[in-house]
């Protein structure tokens, strides 16, 4: 009886723990595209940007009215895929493809990104290390799990209002 007693305060530790890192880390923002109808308080609220460089075939260094409203808002941005379709980096790419969305980043925002998140968060290990071979910082499902994560069309694992109370 003792025992169950003490595996249930570390659990309950541990949900803790995770609840308090959730609420003080950098709130992240998953799916921003000029072609993803976005709240402006999700937007507002967060304090990471994960853009996708060129959703539906769609480049977002057209769209220069959008990149400067994203760059107003004085956020971290990072690269969120590069077309953002399923599975996209769970199938091996090469550097090519890789640049491509750098270099609409770029085009877009003025300056190359530090960050990285794959779509769906499944990446092989080839491109785990062609992403950090590139220099560029990794978010994978550890940070998924240990930071508040919304998704401007509310389509993640959970929903946008879970995320808010948890």
């Amino acid at each position: 009886m003792k025992k169950r007693w003490v595996v249930l305060l570390i659990i309950l530790s541990l949900i803790l723990i995770l609840f308090f890192m959730r609420l003080i880390n950098p709130i992240q923002l998953d799916d921003v595209s000029p072609n993803i109808k976005c709240e402006q308080n999700l937007l507002e609220k967060s304090d990471v940007l994960f853009v996708i460089p060129k959703f539906e075939n769609n480049s977002i260094a057209g769209n220069k009215e959008w990149c400067d409203s994203i760059l107003s808002l004085n956020k971290t941005l990072g690269l969120h895929g590069v077309y953002h379709n399923f599975n996209e980096f769970g199938t091996d790419r090469n550097q090519e493809y890789l640049r491509e969305g750098i270099n609409i980043f770029e085009q877009c925002f003025g300056f190359e990104p530090e960050f990285f998140k794959p779509p769906q968060l499944e990446i092989s290990e080839g491109n785990r290390e062609l992403i950090l071979g590139n220099n560029i910082i990794l978010y994978g499902k550890i940070s998924q799990l240990t930071h508040k994560v919304y998704h401007c069309n509310d389509t993640g694992e959970f929903p946008n209002w879970f995320i808010d109370l948890f």
